[in-house]
């Protein structure tokens, strides 16, 4: 397996139940370094942009309401398959369809509201976490 980068997000719901301790506390337990990490409150378009690839699905005025309601977490994230890693911690978006163990699983309270995100792919991941970190932010991961 490869090393890979991905981006994480703790959510406005999982920020304001504090949580944001035990979101990073399980990403580390798996195997994921956080190689980034900020705290930011995103403005409307500031959410809309990131969020551009879901313009104009029936969803998106909602996600962009939710994000803007409070601050989120986005971390950089390295490890071994890190992508894949990642979204297997997170589980699915339904948290009445993850699997049990998964912070959706254990944390989110519904299908909008589920704690986190996560990067797609290796290359989305690239892009994402351009959004949130200059290449300067960004650190050599601890166990590497």
């Amino acid at each position: 397996m490869a090393i890979e980068r991905t981006l994480a997000m703790i959510k406005p719901d999982a920020v304001g139940r504090g949580l944001v301790g035990e979101v990073i506390r399980r990403t580390q337990a798996q195997g994921l370094n956080p190689i980034g990490l900020k705290m930011i409150h995103l403005t409307t378009s500031q959410a809309q942009a990131f969020y551009a690839v879901h313009a104009g699905r029936p969803f998106f005025d909602e996600l962009v309401e939710f994000m803007t309601e409070g601050p989120i977490v986005a971390m950089a994230l390295e490890g071994e398959d890190g992508v894949a890693r990642w979204r297997g911690v997170m589980g699915a978006t339904d948290p009445a369809e993850a699997e049990a163990g998964t912070i959706r699983a254990d944390l989110g309270e519904s299908k909008g509201r589920n704690c986190t995100h996560g990067s797609d792919s290796v290359d989305n991941a690239a892009l994402e976490m351009k959004f949130f970190f200059a290449e300067l932010e960004l650190v050599e991961s601890p166990a590497g």
